[in-house]
């Protein structure tokens, strides 16, 4: 796969990139994916099942119990994403959600114009009231956001009961102080929202909270660290922050797939094969043997100069792509386990951030830190300190 390597790249999270074989076996035996074709098609097969996020622990915690979607595949996968695909649909966001969008985000922004704050803070509280609506996390008790977060807070060198008792400190607050009450409310009178949906397909309050922690969780984070690192592309580019100020609403959501095309908050997806596939690496084909685990480099895949076309390294918002290519590319994954919430995700983000760079004197007092999380390559960004006039 080859690359502008002259043109310096604008990526604000640094990360490792391949220059070997696009496709390859590594000495561990994992199966490493790098150029797009491969990883779409790896990513769309259906002769694989989920391998990332932990899911070989997950089976063997729901071997008595309906698995989150996460952890599904085949069918029973299909038929779960069929049922409540309606909860995410552009439709759907608009018209249930985009009224509830402007006004968390207007709440988030007043406090912005008390003084100085950390953007990760406003996107994440943001992100935390939105998903809470789509899955029905209401009503909840003050500081989910603290307690969902707790789930992302690595603990090197933990293993055994160690770890099996922090999991349990960090799901149980989270079950009893915000899952449960919202399934007893949904249990006396349901809504249009997952929860509800979940409780009518017969799940137990267990089932229930592995779908919270898949799709609120989860969700929620991602969210945050894109809303945070896209304000920090804006801050530091003038020519991109006008095009975005200045662009309609078609257009900014145009800029902000092209940033998360260079800046996938989750770079590496994981499969295990369960046939044979047959994978494109350039004017050959390799077969990926059955049973093989495969690991995915979707920031490599986006940076694919056969796909993504001349400076793959840049935020380029009109950037020509193929027929059937998002303008993502692969930031949200594909196949059957794309993201869900895409829509939703980009929808509250230009909401937020279009209301957020009106403001007068809007200012990055400090720029941010970054980190990378080892295991799924996700970044988080913390410590953007943004100000504006009072």
């Amino acid at each position: 796969m080859s690359a502008d390597v002259d043109v310096p790249s604008q990526r604000k999270v640094p990360r490792d990139e391949s220059s070997g074989c696009p496709v390859h076996q590594d000495a561990d035996g994992v199966w490493q994916v790098h150029g797009f074709a491969a990883a779409r098609t790896v990513l769309r097969s259906t002769e694989t099942r989920q391998r990332g996020f932990g899911a070989d622990q997950a089976r063997q915690a729901f071997k008595n119990m309906r698995p989150s979607v996460l952890f599904r595949d085949g069918v029973e996968h299909r038929e779960h994403r069929r049922q409540t695909a309606k909860y995410f649909t552009p439709r759907k966001v608009h018209t249930s959600y985009r009224e509830l969008m402007h006004r968390y985000a207007e709440q988030q922004l007043a406090r912005l114009r008390r003084g100085p704050v950390d953007l990760s803070d406003l996107s994440f509280a943001l992100a935390v009231a939105v998903a809470g609506e789509v899955i029905g996390l209401t009503p909840g008790r003050p500081g989910m956001a603290r307690r969902l977060e707790r789930f992302f807070h690595e603990s090197p060198g933990r293993s055994g009961w160690r770890r099996q008792l922090r999991s349990a400190m960090t799901v149980g607050p989270f079950y009893l102080f915000d899952v449960r009450p919202a399934i007893r409310t949904r249990r006396r009178k349901r809504r249009d929202d997952l929860i509800s949906h979940l409780i009518d397909e017969g799940c137990t309050n267990a089932e229930i909270l592995g779908e919270c922690v898949t799709f609120g969780a989860a969700g929620m984070i991602t969210t945050r660290e894109f809303i945070t690192v896209a304000a920090w592309h804006l801050f530091t580019d003038d020519e991109l922050r006008a095009a975005y100020v200045g662009g309609d609403e078609a257009s900014r959501v145009a800029l902000l797939h092209e940033i998360l095309r260079l800046e996938p908050v989750v770079a590496t997806l994981a499969r295990w094969t369960t046939a044979e596939i047959a994978v494109p690496d350039g004017d050959r084909t390799v077969t990926i043997p059955a049973g093989a685990p495969v690991d995915l480099a979707i920031g490599d895949a986006n940076l694919d100069p056969t796909t993504v076309g001349d400076r793959p390294r840049q935020v380029c918002p009109a950037r020509p792509l193929p027929d059937g290519v998002g303008d993502a590319v692969l930031s949200f994954g594909d196949g059957p386990h794309r993201c869900p919430g895409a829509h939703i995700a980009i929808q509250e983000t230009d909401i937020f951030l279009s209301k957020m760079f009106a403001l007068p004197g809007l200012r990055m007092v400090r720029e941010p830190s970054t980190r990378l999380r080892a295991d799924i390559q996700s970044y988080e960004v913390k410590g953007l300190i943004v100000a504006a006039s009072r």
